[in-house]
């Protein structure tokens, strides 16, 4: 993996843990989550109308993606309401790397080195002692069991958005039908809240919107980076987001303890290094 391509990787995972760090942070998940939605399909909109269509070869990739990840809204909402972000996040992300690595290999034959294998294990094992850290082992059955399918269907779309892209003929007009197909979901919460008698607070819609727009900036570079380096090492840099998280968690949540915490952290330092100079 390229210098250009680590360094966009680590924005993106710190832009990803930053907007699920405003999750976090307010109590109505489900509005944040819809505000999130709206604003990818509306920059998706907008991607749309400056860039080419995607090539067809790449559209039963976006089908693909686009129908996981309305399943991806879903798991995310029970699980943020059964456990906390702390417990599913270090999860679900956590088990993504490996998914695509392997899956990479099966699919298109691409497979790292010995030394990308290595450093794949250490981001993978950074991630899993991080998540025992935050109480993942003494979490209830039920959040963990949300978080284990969360990861695979991030592996899942992970991949096929990794295949997709590259069959797009056009990066930018692939995501933005992306994005664009995720106007259900805000448009299903709306309509539940309605009949539920709720209104969407204006501190809530702005948050979300921000999130969004991280959301989609960290995404639409992971999409980018896809077309250039291996999907498992841009997978596993990826989940450097939980470094952050922890980081974000310690300084403005002030979760404990911190000495497991940086542990966890230095081991995935360790394997984003070594994927980098695979």
């Amino acid at each position: 993996m390229s210098l250009t391509a680590l360094l966009l990787v680590l924005f993106a995972a710190l832009l990803h843990a930053g907007w699920n760090a405003l999750v976090k942070a307010v109590d109505d998940r489900a509005g944040v989550l819809a505000a999130v939605s709206a604003a990818h399909a509306l920059l998706g909109l907008g991607l749309i109308a400056i860039s080419p269509a995607p090539a067809m070869a790449s559209w039963p990739a976006i089908a693909t993606s686009a129908s996981l990840h309305y399943g991806y809204y879903v798991l995310l909402f029970r699980a943020y309401r059964h456990g906390d972000l702390s417990q599913v996040y270090p999860i679900s992300r956590g088990m993504a790397p490996a998914l695509v690595a392997l899956s990479a290999a099966v699919l298109i034959g691409e497979s790292l080195t010995p030394q990308g294998w290595l450093g794949l294990a250490c981001v993978c094992g950074g991630v899993g002692l991080l998540a025992l850290q935050r109480g993942a082992a003494q979490a209830p059955a039920q959040t963990v069991a949300f978080s284990i399918c969360l990861g695979l269907l991030i592996a899942a779309y992970s991949v096929a958005d990794g295949i997709g892209v590259r069959h797009s003929e056009s990066v930018f007009g692939y995501m933005g039908w992306l994005f664009l197909l995720e106007f259900p979901v805000p448009l299903a919460i709306a309509l539940r809240r309605h009949r539920s008698g709720l209104r969407f607070e204006r501190r809530v819609l702005i948050l979300g919107a921000a999130g969004g727009v991280a959301a989609v900036a960290a995404y639409g570079i992971v999409l980018y980076v896809k077309t250039i380096a291996p999907l498992g090492a841009v997978s596993a840099v990826r989940e450097s987001s939980v470094v952050f998280a922890a980081g974000i968690g310690i300084l403005l949540f002030k979760e404990r303890p911190i000495g497991g915490r940086l542990l966890a952290a230095a081991v995935v330092a360790t394997g984003v290094i070594l994927l980098a100079l695979a």
